[in-house]
């Protein structure tokens, strides 16, 4: 059997400040911003190179959760330093790159609402094994 995690529900205060950010600051697709009833919004973004969507809106159940409780999705990258380099451009601030050991890296920041994320290299998963 195979499972493809697709989408990440992330609780945000306010669906146009968190869609821009994520669009905007973050260089994602904006896939879906539909209000398919009233008090129902849902908005789907997706991370450059990713199979899996980061959803935010309201009228959902799924959406509901306290802004700002998700922790350390990961934004897995070819080159940290470059990738921190370009959010930074971008007006995102990140968290200077930190060694973890083992051919890892990491650099953390926020969305508008503390929800964290954070770049990760890993010097195993280079050319097709990234």
């Amino acid at each position: 059997m195979q499972m493809k995690l697709e989408l990440v529900p992330v609780p945000v205060a306010d669906v146009d400040r968190a869609k821009a950010f994520y669009v905007d600051r973050l260089g994602c697709t904006e896939d879906v911003d539909v209000r398919p009833a009233d008090g129902v919004r849902v908005v789907q973004v997706t991370p450059p190179g990713s199979a899996c969507s980061i959803g935010f809106g309201t009228g959902v159940p799924a959406y509901e959760g306290t802004p700002g409780t998700v922790r350390g999705l990961h934004l897995v990258v070819a080159d940290v330093e470059a990738a921190r380099a370009d959010l930074v451009a971008r007006g995102v601030e990140v968290g200077e790159v930190v060694d973890v050991g083992g051919g890892v890296r990491y650099a953390g920041f926020a969305d508008p609402d503390g929800n964290t994320l954070t770049l990760q290299e890993m010097a195993w998963r280079t050319g097709d094994a990234f």
